[in-house]
């Protein structure tokens, strides 16, 4: 059914069309004395063009799933693209369903989406019954249920209210594998109705990865008996997450945009484009964009996560964040804030809990982080691109910050082993203080640690990009260092940044455009509209 102020949009557009239309004829006058002559007036100028015919009409009805509950057909819905048919999924998917690329249709979320119920610390055995808190999940189950939730490449879901969000519970999977030319799109209501524009966020909640990954700042257990949880921040429903295992395996996501998103679940406490919540090495994310996010770009809390081809583009908090002993590997990352908005670049801690174990560890490498936003921002009198606290352990490896309003690096130190830095082939474009030190680190001991003048590291550069972004000649210049020597997870490269040259377009095509960053040729279009393949 149409939504009323929809229909309104539609009845006006419909008026204004009739009017142009209209017009009073031309008549020319005759003259006076003598012979009469008529002139024929000029052809009157061309009606404007009819507006573009919508390019997408509705499904006549909503695909059926695996899941015996099935899609609702919530009625159809307009935008400048088109017309299209709800399917609206249930609020807990209880049987493996698969979401097909269909013509005309949209997926929904109302609310809180839960894939599965929450499997528990542990997978459970056959004949071993437990029970679950997660919503709609009450029953006492007798295995892993091991729900997955696949979404075909081109498929476009929305949340229906900001409330809306998309919960993979532990023992459960979520399988988003896109292609370059169809990329899976994660967005909210407003943009599929049009009314969304570059400073648009916050307009739904996200996705969430809970897996059975090591954490820290135990809302249940300890972290010395091996038996720490977590509740999702803010969440008023229970999404637990916590474990032993950092290979754990939550599913898949590849060329995947999520727009829009970041809303508030309680004081101080948003939700991310992704979050991932204790999930292991066994996870497969690449080629994700998050767009507008109201808070994080992506936030990881505890596990461990390796990802690559990340962009970030106009997040309102950090573009990068990583938390109670999070430990990540990420090669080939773009962090690009929007102009006066935004926090740090990255922002690695342990949320508070300097002497739980294991350590934030952050490993980045090919990345190229641009800030425009000046100081002071909402959290501190400095705003510096990257902050680095809590007892993290951060390594930067062939990357490019350009902060020209601010400082670059910024420590706080304490306890007995503070935060730690190694940075290799990293260059600071900065305001004249480059580096911010607190607690027992000094602005000195920040520089220190960076390492100015070593190991290929600079931190009086200027950058020479061309596009925004991809390397001109004082990037290439720099001599990169192999990053496989701190991972195999890494590509081995010889150059800084994430975009080595013009013919390196591995973010191109696959993600939307915007006043942010204009990322090349684009099958999806802008990030303010619906792509129509």
């Amino acid at each position: 059914m149409l939504n009323p102020k929809l229909r309104g949009i539609v009845y006006a557009t419909v008026a204004a069309a009739l009017v142009t239309g209209c017009g009073a004829d031309d008549i020319a006058s005759p003259g006076t004395g003598g012979n009469i002559t008529i002139n024929n007036p000029a052809a009157p100028p061309p009606p404007p063009p009819p507006p573009p015919p919508t390019t997408v009409v509705a499904a006549g009805a909503c695909p059926s799933i695996a899941d015996p509950q099935g899609l609702t057909n919530a009625g159809t819905i307009s935008g400048p693209t088109g017309t299209y048919r709800i399917c609206q999924l249930p609020n807990l998917i209880k049987v493996s369903s698969s979401l097909p690329k269909l013509a005309g249709v949209l997926y929904s979320m109302n609310g809180r989406v839960n894939v599965g119920c929450d499997g528990g610390f542990t997978a459970p055995t056959s004949g071993a019954p437990y029970t679950s808190t997660t919503i709609g999940c009450t029953t006492p189950l007798t295995a892993d249920t091991n729900v997955t939730l696949s979404i075909d490449p081109g498929v476009i879901l929305y949340g229906a209210t900001g409330q809306s969000w998309l919960a993979v519970n532990r023992g459960n999977k979520l399988s988003a594998i896109g292609t370059a030319s169809l990329p899976i799109i994660f967005t909210s209501q407003d943009n599929v109705a049009g009314f969304n524009t570059d400073s648009s966020q916050g307009q739904w909640g996200g996705v969430v990865l809970l897996g059975r990954g090591i954490t820290t700042d135990c809302n249940y257990g300890t972290v010395a008996g091996n038996t720490c949880e977590r509740d999702t921040e803010g969440s008023a429903d229970k999404a637990i997450f916590g474990g032993t295992s950092n290979s754990y395996n939550a599913g898949r996501l590849s060329y995947v945009q999520i727009r829009y998103s970041g809303f508030v679940l309680g004081a101080g406490k948003e939700l991310q484009s992704l979050t991932t919540e204790s999930i292991g090495t066994g996870t497969v994310i690449d080629h994700l964009q998050s767009h507008n996010s109201s808070d994080d770009g992506v936030e990881f809390f505890g596990g461990a996560i390796n990802m690559k081809y990340y962009v970030a583009t106009g997040a309102d908090d950090d573009s990068l964040d990583i938390d109670t002993g999070a430990e990540a590997n990420i090669q080939f990352a773009l962090l690009i804030q929007r102009a006066g908005k935004g926090d740090a670049l990255m922002e690695f801690d342990s949320n508070g809990a300097e002497t739980d174990t294991p350590r934030s560890k952050m490993q980045i490498v090919n990345f190229t982080g641009l800030q425009s936003q000046s100081s002071p921002d909402n959290e501190s009198n400095d705003l510096a691109a990257t902050l680095f606290r809590g007892n993290s352990d951060t390594t930067l490896v062939n990357g490019i910050i350009a902060t020209p309003n601010n400082e670059c690096v910024r420590m706080n130190g304490s306890g007995t082993t503070p935060a730690t830095l190694v940075a290799r082939s990293v260059a600071l474009q900065c305001n004249a203080t480059k580096f911010l030190g607190s607690g027992s680190y000094t602005a000195a001991q920040v520089a220190t640690n960076f390492g100015t003048g070593a190991n290929n590291n600079n931190d009086a550069f200027t950058t020479s990009f061309s596009s925004l972004f991809i390397n001109g000649a004082n990037e290439t210049a720099v001599v990169g260092t192999n990053p496989t020597t701190f991972s195999s997870f890494f590509t081995a490269t010889t150059y800084i940044g994430a975009v080595k040259d013009a013919s390196d377009t591995w973010y191109a095509g696959w993600t939307c455009n915007s006043s942010t960053a204009t990322l090349g040729t684009s099958l999806t279009g802008l990030c303010t509209s619906l792509p129509t393949y």
